[in-house]
């Protein structure tokens, strides 16, 4: 993360996103897959890192099976013929104008104003209530001996007798999935292919994350918007 300055002096907190070049590995089609999608592949993995399916995914090997399948004259799926990527992810939507082996840089975000990030949060290990349910701890007084920042009791009544699952307690924190809604795309980059967005992602840095363009749209109030008419406390 870092920060940029508006045309104005603002300061505004943003996270620079290296966003492409991305390889068009494949196409997915409603006749061929049921749905209809596009696999990106980003940074190059070494070929000894890469398993013989994984090369075979983008570029074409000669097999006995692709020798069969050739005599019988099935056609063969277009290959990008480039190397074994790193972060391989699908995108549904329109394919339209797209075509294996194409890059697809950070020019796709031209006009976009705001997108969806989508990436795996920090792995916290194992942490307590507060810190990760946010919880104020016990009291500092009388009674309470070493014990502040434990949940404190949670058993039950005679009825039920048990404790209700998914009750907040310790546990791990972190780790998990999460996408960054609605963020504002600040400034694009084409020399570098960077995409600087308003706040902060999931993630620590370095790490890969999904951008897209968003579908949620916030009703902000300005010019144009409908009026709306208050009433008045008591009245019908």
């Amino acid at each position: 993360m870092t920060q940029v300055f508006d045309a104005d002096g603002t300061a505004v907190p943003v996270t620079v996103i290296e966003a492409g070049p991305c390889k068009v590995l494949c196409l997915r089609t409603l006749d061929r897959d049921g749905y209809a999608a596009v696999q990106l592949g980003f940074l190059d993995k070494p070929r000894r890192l890469a398993s013989r399916s994984i090369r075979g995914q983008v570029a074409s090997l000669e097999s006995k099976r692709s020798k069969r399948r050739a005599e019988a004259g099935v056609a063969l799926l277009a290959k990008p013929n480039c190397e074994p990527k790193r972060f391989v992810r699908e995108f549904r939507g329109v394919t339209e104008g797209v075509d294996v082996g194409q890059d697809l840089t950070v020019e796709v975000f031209e006009g976009v104003a705001r997108v969806d990030v989508t990436g795996t949060t920090k792995g916290r290990g194992t942490a307590g209530v507060m810190k990760r349910h946010g919880f104020k701890g016990q009291r500092a007084t009388h009674g309470v001996k070493k014990v502040h920042r434990h949940q404190g009791g949670t058993g039950m009544n005679t009825s039920p007798a048990r404790v209700f699952k998914g009750k907040r307690m310790a546990g791990r924190f972190g780790n998990e999935r999460s996408t960054m809604r609605n963020l504002k795309v600040v400034r694009v980059d084409k020399e570098h292919n960077l995409l600087l967005v308003r706040g902060a992602v999931p993630g620590p840095n370095g790490c890969m994350v999904v951008v897209q363009q968003t579908n949620l749209l916030k009703k902000v109030a300005g010019p144009g918007a409908p009026a709306v008419s208050k009433k008045k406390a008591g009245a019908r």
